[in-house]
């Protein structure tokens, strides 16, 4: 069995925010596993175990450049140290200056980004001038380019902290508007059910299953309450089984709303800034003290 350390104890209650002593538990029960043991708490604890993943990690902001059809676009993350440098105006024009490139060049990755011409040097060259001149390290994360089958709609929010593009055919200008709104606050994993990845299904229904175990519910109702779990987060993670932001009535799903309209979603983009990138913490004496609290 691996060695259950501090360190590992205090990195588990960062990513769950669970009590001190429960984290110790949880890892000594996966034999030292974060994976599992972050699931050993969402049993136990429910999903105030997983509130930490939605925390922003890095600053930057995200981007984005859409053609004047609207036929295509593209979506970037810009990543720098400090909330300060995100707000610089040559950092702002860079990851503008990304943006447009992605949208117009189409390049495959961010290798080949980088090596596009930009202000007569390179992405790359203006990327390090920029870390030269203000001392930040900055990076670009990511980027995905749309090539629309109907007309994209962007939104950008918070500080350009968040970022969507959605692709909608049929509908006007407001219901575009309206349904990258809707992503950028309930922010689905994919547009439908059938995408959701497997091992997030999986996942979910283990779950269910062992805090329905644990209820002392009868075995044989058991796979019927871990589907009923199963379907309900579907809707919950899905853009065409979320209920719409601004529904009047509270129940109007997108699906609905889209249908309604004539309309339909090809696909989505959402990007927010640090998403599954975490912050290291120097904080020495910090990381002391909960080693001396966790006493283990």
């Amino acid at each position: 069995m691996a060695e259950i350390t501090a360190g590992l104890v205090k990195e588990l209650r960062e990513k769950t925010d669970a009590p001190m002593m429960e984290c110790k538990k949880a890892l000594t029960e996966a034999g030292g596993d974060m994976g599992k043991a972050e699931e050993i708490l969402r049993v136990k604890l429910g999903n105030k175990a997983s509130r930490a993943a939605s925390r922003i990690a890095a600053e930057g902001v995200v981007a984005a450049h859409v053609a004047r059809d609207g036929k295509s676009g593209a979506l970037v993350e810009v990543n720098c140290e400090t909330d300060f440098v995100a707000k610089n105006d040559e950092f702002l024009a860079l990851a503008g200056a990304v943006a447009e490139l992605v949208a117009v060049r189409n390049p495959a990755d961010v290798d080949a980004l980088s090596r596009l011409p930009l202000k007569g040097a390179t992405v790359e060259d203006a990327r390090k001038a920029l870390i030269g001149k203000i001392g930040e390290n900055i990076a670009i994360r990511r980027f995905r380019r749309i090539a629309a089958a109907g007309r994209l709609a962007v939104y950008i929010h918070g500080g350009a902290r968040i970022g969507v593009l959605v692709d909608v055919t049929g509908g006007d200008e407001t219901l575009a508007k309206d349904l990258a709104m809707h992503i950028a606050a309930s922010k689905p994993v994919s547009l439908s059910a059938s995408e959701v990845p497997a091992d997030l299904v999986q996942r979910e229904r283990a779950i269910a299953a062992a805090k329905a175990a644990e209820s002392g519910k009868p075995e044989a109702m058991l796979d019927k309450i871990a589907e009923g779990t199963v379907q309900k987060y579907l809707r919950e993670v899905t853009l065409l089984g979320q209920v719409f932001v601004k529904a009047e009535d509270g129940k109007q799903t997108i699906d609905q709303l889209l249908k309604a309209n004539g309309a339909s979603v090809s696909q989505f983009v959402l990007y927010v800034v640090g998403e599954g990138i975490e912050r290291k913490q120097s904080d020495f004496a910090a990381e002391v003290a909960a080693m001396a609290t966790a006493r283990v």
